[in-house]
């Protein structure tokens, strides 16, 4: 079954209220309590959102995140009674996209939740196709009319991540800070992974019509028919 969103809390009160406030305006949430119920979810099931409790159990929410992350790319929001800097730093280091804090409004929280969804659209299924592009987050492959193109981990993962925000330009810090999850990264390691991406999937690498550079900022990924 497919899911707007997922609640992963350990709070089971606090997870049941939130998901049925979604559910009343349209946000079509699933509720489990912690990572073993989580991996049995996604047996069966598909979510566009996670909110993940950093506190679950006996266990840990950023173990559970770097899991996920190795087989998913969809948007991750840590919730925490925690107010620690480190915390919000390793949360979005490991892939979060951003931190919640206990206790909280659930309007301000479902506004957020929606703000995500829109920004991710379509792509936050799992799969990103134009007609010509393909590219299947979940199984970490990519085709280009029909036929498969290898990237590396990193490279996908690059490519994964500007096709999940078309349409914005994304700044160089950001995609070290997200991608290699390292402030110092250089240029140069950046602009040859982008070489290779535009190599792999353009018609013309030289005149790019999907990774195009916004100079002096980052680059944007052209989302839609081409």
């Amino acid at each position: 079954m497919k899911y707007d969103c997922l609640v992963i809390d350990d709070e089971k009160l606090l997870a049941d209220s939130t998901a049925e406030y979604f559910n009343l305006f349209g946000v079509k949430t699933a509720v489990v309590y912690d990572a073993f119920q989580c991996r049995k979810f996604f047996e069966e099931n598909t979510a566009k959102l996670l909110l993940l409790d950093i506190n679950l159990g006996d266990s840990s929410g950023f173990d559970l995140c770097r899991e996920l992350r190795e087989k998913t790319e969809i948007p991750i929001l840590f919730i925490s009674a925690r107010s620690s800097d480190d915390d919000k730093i390793i949360a979005l280091n490991i892939g979060g996209d951003d931190y919640v804090q206990k206790p909280y409004s659930l309007g301000v929280l479902l506004a957020k939740v929606k703000v995500v969804l829109k920004r991710f659209g379509q792509n936050t299924d799992g799969e990103y196709s134009d007609g010509r592009l393909a590219v299947d987050f979940h199984g970490k492959q990519v085709a280009v009319e029909g036929n498969p193109v290898k990237l590396t981990p990193l490279e996908f993962k690059l490519l994964s991540y500007l096709i999940r925000n078309k349409n914005r330009t994304v700044s160089k810090q950001e995609l070290f800070e997200k991608i290699w999850e390292d402030k110092f990264t250089g240029d140069g390691t950046l602009n040859v992974h982008i070489r290779k991406i535009r190599e792999a999937i353009e018609r013309e690498p030289g005149k790019p019509e999907y990774i195009v550079t916004v100079w002096g900022d980052g680059y944007r990924f052209n989302g839609g028919e081409l």
